[in-house]
């Protein structure tokens, strides 16, 4: 069978299996499978595939009608202005968080040699993707997951940022090192109980830990807030991704820490999404 059989045979797969995108993601897929990228694909349509290739795409098949994510399946996904390598032990970098990207970049327009602190940094999207655009910003990323911190020191080599990154493994409570004059954070905001009810892709096969923020959401922001006041300068700004609905308690919690509310950012479905504030 020709690349384009086998492309059409796998997005009839997923289509049954109520995949979206089922097409771009047979594509995706084949490009995975023998190692090319998707324009080699669409021009060379009619090569025939060997019977070893056309297993293998099967197989990614199988495991994305399950609903494991293209981005697990291929290792890749796009944030900002580059590619990550990512695994299931990260959470899926998401455009909504570009968010804090760009707020950052927007507070920092005119400074010099800031140092930032991630709380939870996970794949690094969020921390690279500012040390990639401002080549005198300083970045220290803490996550509890050695894996984590593995993906993110491997994404920083690639991005060529790693001399002005250091990565700790610790818990937030108990990181007491240097201040800072931006303290970022995507931390776990959602509600144990709500975890189940997830799409299916989110639900199975993103990492718990990235995901879950105790019994009312607000149990791993609470912490990062706590620990922001401590960490901050003054004058300092927190930009934190929080839950659609979080808004006014995460407010009250930052005002409680000597916080100033500058603004709240909404994502592209209009849901309250970033909080920026300073630190007074």
């Amino acid at each position: 069978m020709n690349i384009s059989s086998v492309i059409s045979k796998g997005s009839k797969i997923l289509k049954k299996n109520l995949i979206l995108n089922s097409h771009l993601d047979s594509e995706i897929l084949m490009a995975k499978t023998i190692n090319k990228d998707r324009s080699y694909i669409l021009l060379n349509s009619n090569d025939i595939l060997n019977k070893k290739d056309q297993n293998n795409f099967y197989k990614l098949i199988q495991s994305r009608s399950s609903g494991n994510p293209i981005a697990y399946l291929t290792n890749k996904k796009f944030f900002w202005n580059s590619e990550f390598f990512v695994t299931n032990d990260t959470l899926i970098p998401r455009p909504d968080t570009e968010l804090i990207v760009e707020n950052a970049l927007r507070l920092t327009k005119y400074k010099n040699k800031i140092n930032i602190l991630e709380i939870g940094v996970g794949s690094g999207c969020i921390l690279l993707s500012l040390l990639k655009e401002r080549d005198n910003f300083y970045g220290v990323g803490l996550d509890i997951s050695k894996k984590c911190l593995n993906i993110t020191k491997k994404n920083a080599i690639t991005l060529k940022v790693i001399a002005r990154l250091k990565l700790y493994k610790s818990n937030v409570d108990k990181f007491n090192l240097g201040k800072y004059d931006l303290i970022i954070s995507n931390p776990p905001y959602i509600k144990s109980s709500k975890i189940k009810y997830l799409e299916r892709d989110v639900a199975r096969f993103e990492p718990r830990l990235a995901l879950d923020g105790g019994l009312d959401g607000l149990s791993e922001i609470r912490k990062v807030i706590k620990k922001s006041s401590e960490l901050i300068k003054k004058n300092g700004k927190v930009i934190l991704e929080i839950g659609f609905d979080q808004k006014n308690k995460v407010i009250n919690l930052l005002k409680k820490e000597g916080f100033y509310i500058n603004s709240v950012q909404k994502d592209l479905a209009n849901n309250d999404r970033c909080i920026v504030c300073t630190k007074i």
